[in-house]
């Protein structure tokens, strides 16, 4: 079971399902098995929720039993995606199950209902048997997170999987699942895409229901790290507003992957974005891709961006310092317990204070800079279709080497006390750059709100992997859905498999 099992994409191990060739039980039993084998190496899942999803399992086949084999839509017993096993991000509230933000304050917070997107999973069919390692709040671009440990990538243990969905995506290079929930406010599904070799989709802003509290700027978005573009495009039509279209009908994402992708004018961007610089790696995944779409047909043409990324840095940070103040020195509001120092790690503690000193005084400014940069890459993509450029400025990372180093945890604690321009000073110029060096080719596309995405196409010398982004105008998901799949039939990555998928229970 467990080859077959890692032979298919959810969509094929849906289809297995419902021509009862497999029972939704065996699928799970056989991704719990793979959790229980590869999960000491990763540390990708934070809890486990087996018993509950084998009672869910086991009820659709019973229900599906006393129909006649005709699967029955409700909740997890049915949808396009019946059965299929699946995980959810340790940031996304789960009725009944821990929601720890990867923090000590919230680890023992348990939400009393199911996030939109995660009501929206159930509907399709997915079974969620547990939750996925995230960095603390979701900050950071790699997962580390103090209280469980580092979460390690499977084509290499000393390397990381990327964040903030790190977990997301060592579980499904890892072979645990064919696809994972994953969410992203400043590139926390691309980056953790790029680094495990997985197709990494963010949708445009409002594709999806809102969540119930809506954060300052609308950076973030959920959706998926998967191993094929057809099961991304699926769940974004699952979850998106299309599921009551047929499955793969014209007018669907899933429709669009099996549509001719025409002659695109492509945009090939080289700049760094908020990096000082693209390694060697990067540059030659980006040559490569595109070569590769100019063989394919399209028009592939160098362009500066001719974005103030300064601006770009300022807003972002700004926006996102206000958010973590929301979720760290506001958190009383949900868990209804006063925060403790001791209960944050000091980059979301530092960043949270940076986020009450200065939200009230610079966030109109940073929504206003954020206008203004969505206008001016909205004109870019009147005379372009697409946009290529970097996901990240180099290779994975090792394990360790971005966490704050002794000095640096020292600063961090001086954050809280500075005066107002001396914490500009330091949090726009100095604090940010250790992360945004390696890290900081994404965030545009979250201030923009334009969909974007991470497809891997290349692999370096030392067998890492090395995605290249693509972005498109606003609402054109359907674009790059069906440039990614021209693109996975050009250039293949299902079977490519990292070492550790081969494990067994």
């Amino acid at each position: 079971m467990q080859s077959d099992y890692l032979s298919h994409d959810a969509i094929g191990l849906a289809e297995l399902v419902r021509k009862r060739e497999v029972t939704a039980r065996e699928l799970l039993d056989t991704a719990i098995a793979r959790a229980e084998a590869v999960n000491p190496a990763i540390n990708a899942l934070v809890l486990k929720d087996y018993d509950a999803a084998r009672q869910r399992a086991s009820a659709s086949a019973s229900a599906d039993a006393a129909n006649d084999g005709v699967p029955q839509h409700n909740g997890d017993a049915g949808g396009a995606l019946a059965g299929v096993p699946y995980l959810i991000k340790d940031l996304a509230p789960v009725a009944g199950l821990r929601m720890s933000l990867g923090s000590r304050h919230y680890r023992y917070f348990v939400p009393a209902e199911d996030a939109p997107i995660v009501t929206l999973s159930r509907a399709a069919g997915l079974n969620i048997f547990g939750k996925t390692s995230t960095s603390e709040i979701g900050q950071m671009p790699y997962t580390e997170p103090e209280l469980f440990g580092p979460c390690r990538n499977p084509w290499s243990l000393d390397h990381t999987p990327g964040g903030s969905s790190g977990g997301a995506a060592a579980a499904v290079a890892a072979g645990i699942v064919p696809i994972a929930h994953a969410s992203d406010g400043g590139g926390s599904i691309r980056i953790p895409a790029s680094c495990c070799g997985l197709f990494g989709f963010k949708p445009s802003r409002g594709r999806q229901p809102p969540a119930p509290v809506q954060m300052p700027g609308e950076l973030g978005v959920d959706h998926a790290v998967s191993r094929s573009v057809r099961d991304s495009a699926l769940l974004l039509d699952l979850t998106a507003g299309n599921a009551a279209l047929p499955q793969g009908a014209p007018g669907t994402f899933l429709g669009a992957t099996g549509e001719p992708c025409k002659p695109l004018h492509i945009a090939y961007v080289t700049d760094p974005m908020l990096a000082p610089a693209l390694s060697a790696d990067t540059r030659a995944a980006l040559e490569d891709a595109a070569q590769l779409a100019a063989s394919l047909g399209h028009h592939v043409e160098p362009v500066s961006l001719g974005i103030d990324f300064d601006a770009v840095r300022h807003a972002f940070l700004t926006i996102w310092s206000v958010i973590a103040k929301d979720v760290v020195l506001d958190a009383e509001r949900t868990t209804g317990r006063k925060p403790q120092r001791g209960e944050f790690e000091i980059a979301s503690w530092a960043m949270a204070h940076i986020g009450r000193k200065l939200g009230e005084r610079a966030l109109p400014g940073a929504l206003e800079e954020q206008q203004r940069i969505t206008a001016k890459m909205a004109d870019l993509l009147t005379r372009y279709d697409v946009i290529l450029c970097a996901t990240l400025a180099a290779a994975p990372i090792k394990i360790g080497e971005m966490l704050p180093t002794q000095v640096e945890r020292m600063q961090m604690r001086a954050l809280t006390t500075m005066p107002i321009e001396a914490l500009m000073k330091k949090m726009l110029v100095e604090t940010s750059n250790k992360a945004f060096a390696w890290a900081g080719c994404t965030e545009l596309f979250n201030l923009t709100g334009q969909p974007a995405m991470s497809v891997p196409l290349y692999w370096n010398a030392r067998g890492l992997p090395v995605g290249v982004q693509f972005a498109t105008r606003d609402g054109g998901e359907a674009t790059l859905f069906r440039l990614a799949s021209q693109l996975e039939a050009a250039r293949p990555w299902f079977d490519r498999r990292p070492p550790l998928m081969q494990a067994r229970d």
